[in-house]
């Protein structure tokens, strides 16, 4: 495949009818509407991959290329379409909101669905599985620079997600979680009185998904937003 042409925004690309969409992923479904005067629209959506015009994403869906694109890609918003129902969450979520102090290459998700991974010219995406009774608590949306919205967890929703999915973890000692809050994720004990709701944890608690893990976590914050020293 011919790398993606950056120079399509030249004066024939002002007028090219993926323009108008932005940075907004397009299904299969869109493009055909798109190319419904097209004898050959298959042919059509060839040429604008080869000429760096649609970049594909998976299998019916796609973007508009760099120089047609309003903005930069919002890869949390293409993580919901990518693969769903889905919301962002984990690390990723995590550096988004502010509370692990590193950058995330991955956007990493919860689904109803099956555990999978995505790869494409625009990164790695990977989701993880969790049950309906816990899935549908804490969830936002999320609006990038460009007023693109998404699907993500909140900030508690977020490290509760964290938490149940690290197997390495099975039952922590109130110790060990404080622990693995403010050495291994490196958390700021003042985001986590600022950021985590004492109320979502309890939520997560009620649907009776991994009560002991996230029982020890919400003593340990409640312990933290009592005395953060």
């Amino acid at each position: 495949m011919m790398p993606f042409n950056s120079d399509i925004s030249s004066s024939a690309g002002l007028e090219h009818p993926l323009r108008r969409f932005g940075s907004l992923p397009l299904a299969r479904e869109v493009l055909d509407e798109v190319l419904s005067g097209y004898r050959r629209p298959n042919d059509k959506v060839s040429e604008w991959i080869r000429e760096g015009a649609l970049q594909p994403l998976r299998r019916g869906l796609y973007l508009a290329g760099p120089g047609l694109r309003t903005s930069p890609a919002c890869l949390p918003l293409l993580a919901n379409h990518l693969y769903g129902p889905s919301y962002v969450s984990l690390d990723f979520a995590l550096a988004l909101h502010g509370l692990i102090p590193e950058g995330v290459a991955e956007v990493t998700s919860v689904t109803l669905k099956p555990a999978r991974r995505i790869s494409n010219g625009l990164g790695r995406f990977s989701y993880h599985h969790l049950p309906l009774r816990y899935y549908g608590i804490g969830q936002q949306l999320g609006v990038d620079v460009a007023g693109l919205s998404f699907l993500i967890a909140s900030p508690t929703k977020a490290l509760c997600d964290r938490l149940v999915l690290s197997r390495q973890l099975p039952v922590l000692s109130r110790a060990a979680m404080r622990q693995w809050l403010l050495e291994d994720l490196r958390i700021d004990p003042e985001l986590l009185v600022q950021l985590i709701s004492l109320g979502e944890i309890r939520l997560c608690l009620a649907s009776g998904f991994k009560r002991r893990q996230l029982g020890t976590l919400l003593k340990v914050i409640e312990s933290l937003q009592q005395d953060p020293g």
